[in-house]
């Protein structure tokens, strides 16, 4: 794939600084911090080396990355190794996506409290799956999946949802068998959103009840118990989005599918059209219009902060484990799973390979060929240090 021509950094670098001063006084530390990377992802600023072909003596810069997990241009080889790591966890069987939604009364104190409600969203989620499948009436088995946090949709609104993926089954009680679930349908979504919706808002009950929850601005007035009590009424009385796509066609597909959603940022760079006379024009599409792909147009300053809206707190694990995926059993019940499925017992091999290695074989593109000739590999002759040490290198925590 060409390298987009428009990148998020662009729009920084040009209209970022007017963002900072007419919204300095609101900005948290992490927003400004992941402006800051982006801005200056592999620029000279971070410093790196040159590269020279051994075959037409061709040279290239190339600058150190940023390695921020809301960058656009950091996500390739971490979703990629993270895909790796999963492909030994794949079992024979069917696998479902399941999507939990919050309603947008509820996604609006998400966002002033975003690490204890995406908490709240992330535990009545994973109660639900593992209550519900536990269930004779429903599966009756201890089920495995992992959930992928996301708070956008195609406009860039605020929008705080979980992509749970599950296998088609689990393990019965005694751990002696594996239980499947019915051709095509694996738990109730009516079921699992009535128990979402009531485990969700006991414990944001609870949280506020704790005094853990600040609302400020147009949320001001919820600081009052009983107008925190009668959002929380409006909410019970709604409906609570929950649904399953359709199952996977196989095992393999799914990590195709859900690589695309786990190390996914807000928006990627080669959806963005145009930057130009204060003003970015993106491509979304419009599932309330038959999916149809249109082009939106937004002031600079409205671009900025949208894309700001996702920024996680700091150190906040948007991927998690439940179930026989669970940390802490994971290795010993996944070789139960296996068993019990007839699978053959995967070789625990280890290897050490340089990172330009591993990215050729996930990804299937090449770092070291040489993009003039196509013949020659690219050798390190230089090391360029950093031009400007301003900005930290932060650590991917998803």
């Amino acid at each position: 794939m060409d390298r987009p021509k428009l990148e998020v950094a662009d729009v920084f670098r040009r209209y970022g600084e007017a963002y900072r001063q007419n919204h300095g006084a609101s900005m948290s530390a992490e927003e400004r911090r992941v402006m800051a990377a982006i801005e200056v992802c592999r620029t000279a600023i971070l410093g790196g080396h040159l590269e020279r072909c051994d075959q037409c003596d061709y040279k290239r810069n190339c600058f150190n990355s940023c390695r921020d997990r809301h960058c656009p241009k950091c996500q390739s080889l971490a979703r990629a190794q993270w895909i790796e790591h999963r492909q030994a966890e794949l079992l024979d069987c069917p696998y479902f996506h399941v999507v939990f939604t919050v309603p947008e009364e509820i996604a609006a104190i998400a966002y002033q409290n975003k690490e204890v409600v995406y908490d709240i969203l992330f535990h009545a989620t994973a109660e639900t799956l593992k209550t519900i499948a536990a269930d004779p009436k429903h599966l009756g088995a201890e089920i495995g999946f992992f959930a992928v946090l996301h708070s956008w949709g195609q406009n860039l609104m605020f929008r705080p949802h979980l992509h749970c993926v599950v296998p088609g089954g689990g393990l019965s009680a005694d751990g002696q068998r594996w239980v499947r679930c019915r051709a095509r349908f694996f738990l109730s979504v009516r079921v699992l959103s009535r128990l979402f919706r009531r485990l969700f808002l006991e414990r944001i009950e609870k949280a506020f009840n704790s005094g853990k929850l600040q609302f400020f601005a147009s949320l001001e007035f919820l600081r009052d118990p009983y107008a925190f009590a009668a959002r929380i009424a409006s909410a019970k009385e709604s409906e609570w989005v929950v649904y399953a796509k359709r199952p996977f066609a196989g095992p393999q597909q799914v990590l195709d599918y859900v690589g695309r959603y786990t190390h996914r940022v807000a928006i990627s760079n080669n959806r963005l059209v145009d930057i130009e006379n204060g003003r970015v024009q993106f491509h979304w599409k419009d599932y309330r219009d038959n999916s149809q792909i249109k082009v939106m147009d937004l002031e600079a300053d409205e671009f900025i902060r949208r894309f700001l809206l996702h920024v996680l707190p700091e150190g906040f694990q948007r991927i998690r484990y439940y179930g026989f995926l669970a940390n802490r059993d994971r290795r010993k019940k996944l070789a139960l799973c296996r068993q019990l499925l007839g699978m053959q017992t995967l070789s625990q091999t280890t290897s050490v390979k340089d990172y330009r290695e591993r990215y050729q074989e996930l990804t299937g593109r090449s770092l070291t060929l040489c993009p003039r000739c196509q013949r020659g590999q690219m050798v390190i002759v230089e090391s360029l240090p950093p031009a400007l040490c301003r900005v930290p290198v932060p650590v991917d925590s998803s």
